[in-house]
């Protein structure tokens, strides 16, 4: 399997950086590119390390990591929505680069601890201390653009920005947002021309995306007054997890850069207690996103609510309830697990086994998971997740998504962060 792995890591490597997939994503996408990092450390490092150099050099004046940084070597409409939907020449701050406006999950912090942690050298120690001030701005720009509600947590703007691109997490609040299915008549869809159209979003889920980016792009995606003229705004744990583990990883990284990790400590300290606070919900014993519009937490129960566990400090009364969620009937979270981890709650009236983010299991939220179970001191869990991860990909190959009964490969084929993540699984004995 390693070998596979290696042979799509390199067939998507694209001069400077890895596409996710040749078929439907021809970019550089930006947590992508964090957990192919992770994986290149363990084959090809100086790749990793340019992984990262190639995205971060598209970051904007603000310190947004943008979540698609196209590839200008592409013809105009090769991906959709690709650049001229996004404009971001037109906004103050972007880089040379034709990027999106909105971001992703901050993975990159720890991505680039990992690899340095892999082969730790002087190379390396020189390649973290340049992607430092980058990874330290990402993070400011969330915690001073971003925290929409004041309570210390950064919204997202977009259901993109998440990663789970179409969870159920995101029906309630998406229904607010004004579209109609038949906006999607004016546009081609990718998407669905390399994939079957019942895996996908909607075409009225489409329409709300599109309207969500047409309102950021109106606004020349600046982040002051969100509240007043934004339709999506919402507090993510996975996003919100995902920072604070930055400030983890930054701590470790500015002790090697010769800055001060204190600070960082001090941030991560306050991510977690202000995810505790607003986003677990003691009644369900999970957590979920927070719609800042309603101020309410939405109802579904998704995979969302388990990734607070990739954060250390995460406290115990938390820690506990969630392995409770992820070992029930819902998710089926063991240690020889029969089916792997689903995206969505499988006891849901709206599980699907085949249709993007709404049940299929994916390998980077399994990843994420199983390094918390590491980390929480449950090696009987994490051992039984690392098998089901192993077992998908010698089952199906490197698919973008699995069926999360059978373990078919769904989605894009040779996806670059099945591979990687399973380089870094078969490394951990």
């Amino acid at each position: 399997m390693s070998r596979l792995a290696l042979a799509t890591l390199d067939g998507n490597w694209e001069h400077d950086h890895t596409v996710p997939s040749r078929t439907l994503y021809p970019h550089q996408w930006s947590w992508d590119s964090a957990f192919i990092a992770i994986g290149l450390a363990h084959v090809r490092p100086d790749r990793a390390w340019q992984e990262l150099g190639t995205l971060f050099a598209a970051q904007w004046a603000d310190g947004r990591v943008p979540h698609i940084v196209f590839n200008p070597r592409l013809r105009v409409g090769a991906y959709f929505p690709g650049p001229e939907f996004w404009d971001s020449a037109a906004a103050d701050g972007a880089p040379a680069a034709a990027t999106s406006g909105i971001v992703q999950p901050p993975v990159h912090a720890l991505a680039a601890w990992l690899v340095h942690r892999r082969g730790p050298s002087a190379a390396s120690r020189a390649a973290l201390a340049e992607l430092y001030p980058g990874l330290v701005a990402q993070q400011r720009y969330l915690a001073q653009r971003r925290d929409v509600a004041g309570g210390g947590l950064a919204c997202v703007v977009h259901p993109w920005e998440s990663g789970l691109d179409n969870s159920p997490a995101w029906d309630a609040p998406m229904a607010a947002v004004p579209a109609e299915a038949e906006t999607m008549r004016a546009y081609r869809r990718h998407d669905t021309a390399h994939a079957d159209a019942a895996h996908r979003p909607t075409d009225l889920d489409y329409a709300r995306y599109l309207a969500m980016v047409q309102s950021y792009r109106a606004g020349r995606y600046r982040d002051d007054d969100l509240a007043d003229r934004h339709p999506f705004l919402v507090e993510c744990p996975l996003f919100n997890a995902a920072r604070g583990a930055a400030e983890h990883a930054l701590a470790s990284i500015a002790t090697v850069v010769g800055a001060d990790p204190e600070p960082h400590r001090e941030r991560a300290a306050r991510i977690t207690a202000a995810l505790v606070e607003r986003l677990f919900d003691p009644a369900t014993g999970t957590f979920r996103p927070r719609d800042v519009r309603t101020g309410r937490l939405v109802p579904a129960r998704t995979v969302l609510g388990l990734t607070p566990l990739m954060l250390p400090d995460l406290p115990a009364p938390q820690v506990a309830a969630v392995l409770a969620e992820a070992c029930s009937a819902r998710f089926g979270l063991a240690g020889r697990m029969d089916r792997p981890l689903p995206s969505h709650d499988r006891t849901a009236a709206d599980f699907d086994p085949l249709r993007y983010w709404r049940g299929p299991s994916w390998m980077n939220i399994n990843w994420l998971v199983w390094r918390g179970l590491r980390a929480h001191g449950r090696p009987e869990l994490a051992a039984g997740l690392r098998r089901s991860m192993i077992d998908l990909v010698a089952g199906a190959g490197c698919h973008e998504y699995f069926h999360p009964d059978t373990g078919a490969g769904l989605g894009s084929p040779a996806f670059s962060w099945t591979a990687a993540l399973l380089l870094d699984a078969l490394a951990e004995v």
